[in-house]
């Protein structure tokens, strides 16, 4: 397998189209169809449940299951109290930064459409020195052009209606992907190549493999902790994202070092099963692709945990991507620690005989 086709024009591509795709939290369906249609060809069977995660199946039939994973939803906002002049206030849908929203623009979400808007900020001129605060929940705002809260209801927003950013995919300075929702969609573009890969290269797995796009993962693992149950696996390997910590006002010493274009992050933490994380170390090594380490305390935030816990213990291991700037719309990865833990995921599978027993005792 060359690096250099692991991501061709095509894949590319979709992860543009993927990336700029709409998927807030609980709203996740069109993109999950989107990402079902580019994979379609590569695996024998789909399955989806009642809340929108996605399964792509290779090789059903067999009794022994390993699950790749990514969850699909990006962070959001939903529209919480329209004011009597138009003004429309939010809650964070996910992990949402008050502090970037200002001067954003924003897609309202609608039975009747997507309606265009931005978060308003007063003009540095006009705001006194002891307003001079980062803005919080109360104080940002959307502003849509209404004069009335009665001409907003006309358009057809509600409490409830979800918003997202408008801004799309872009490649910086030829090998750098840049946009929002990278966490976690790039996940999902992953697997999917991992998939490619198998087809295209005729590889004949000796376990079933499921390749899940789960929903619901920035508000606490939600959708992770539904499929498991139902698929019942007994390997799963995660993929998401982790901060890239060498930037201005990051503290190494919390948060650990990792960065960008040093390949994908192995982390150690109670969820992640020691025997698993050496088999993919052991193929890292044997197939020289770079990696790095990192380690969580207690969780590790991440659909890693619900796989894990939720459905009598699985044997669950966490690989992410060095990524900047995360929950803003300007979220950075490098291509090729893509490829390499494209790489990574796809030497690891080929190395699971499927017979595995990983108890310690």
């Amino acid at each position: 397998m060359e690096q250099k086709t692991l991501i061709d024009k095509k894949a590319l591509k979709f992860l543009e189209t993927y990336i700029n795709n709409a998927s807030p939290t609980g709203f996740e369906w069109e993109g999950q169809k989107m990402w079902m249609d580019y994979i379609k060809p590569y695996v024998d069977e789909f399955y989806s449940d009642t809340y929108g995660t996605a399964v792509g199946i290779i090789n059903p039939k067999a009794n022994y299951k390993v699950v790749i994973e990514a969850h699909a939803d990006e962070i959001s906002w939903m529209v919480n109290y329209i004011r009597d002049d138009g003004m429309i206030f939010v809650m964070p849908n996910g992990g949402s930064d008050y502090q970037i929203a200002t001067s954003k623009t924003v897609v309202i979400h609608t039975k009747k459409g997507s309606i265009k808007g931005i978060f308003g900020w007063p003009a540095i001129q006009t705001r006194e020195k002891n307003e001079e605060k980062s803005p919080e929940q109360d104080s940002i705002y959307i502003d849509i052009g209404c004069k009335s809260r009665e001409e907003v209801l006309k358009m057809g927003i509600r409490a409830g209606n979800v918003i997202t950013y408008d801004d799309q995919f872009f490649v910086l300075n030829n090998n750098k992907f840049v946009g929002r929702a990278l966490d976690n969609r790039i996940g999902g573009f992953m697997i999917a190549q991992v998939a490619r890969l198998l087809k295209e290269n005729k590889v004949t797995l000796p376990f079933g493999l499921y390749l899940t796009n789960a929903v619901q993962e920035e508000v606490g693992t939600q959708g992770a902790a539904m499929i498991v149950q139902q698929l019942q696996p007994n390997v799963a390997i995660v993929t998401d994202v982790t901060h890239d910590t060498t930037t201005p006002r990051i503290n190494q010493k919390k948060e650990g070092h990792c960065e960008l274009e040093k390949g994908p992050v192995i982390f150690s933490a109670p969820s992640v099963h020691h025997k698993l994380q050496d088999l993919i170390i052991d193929t890292a090594v044997k197939n020289k692709i770079p990696f790095q380490h990192a380690a969580s305390q207690k969780s590790t935030g991440t659909d890693t945990d619900a796989f894990a816990y939720k459905s009598g213990g699985v044997a669950s291991a966490l690989i992410s991507l060095p990524l900047r700037y995360m929950h803003t719309t300007v979220e950075m990865v490098d291509r090729t620690d893509v490829e390499n833990t494209i790489r990574l995921l796809y030497e690891t599978l080929r190395n699971i005989k499927g017979k595995e027993n990983f108890k310690y005792v």
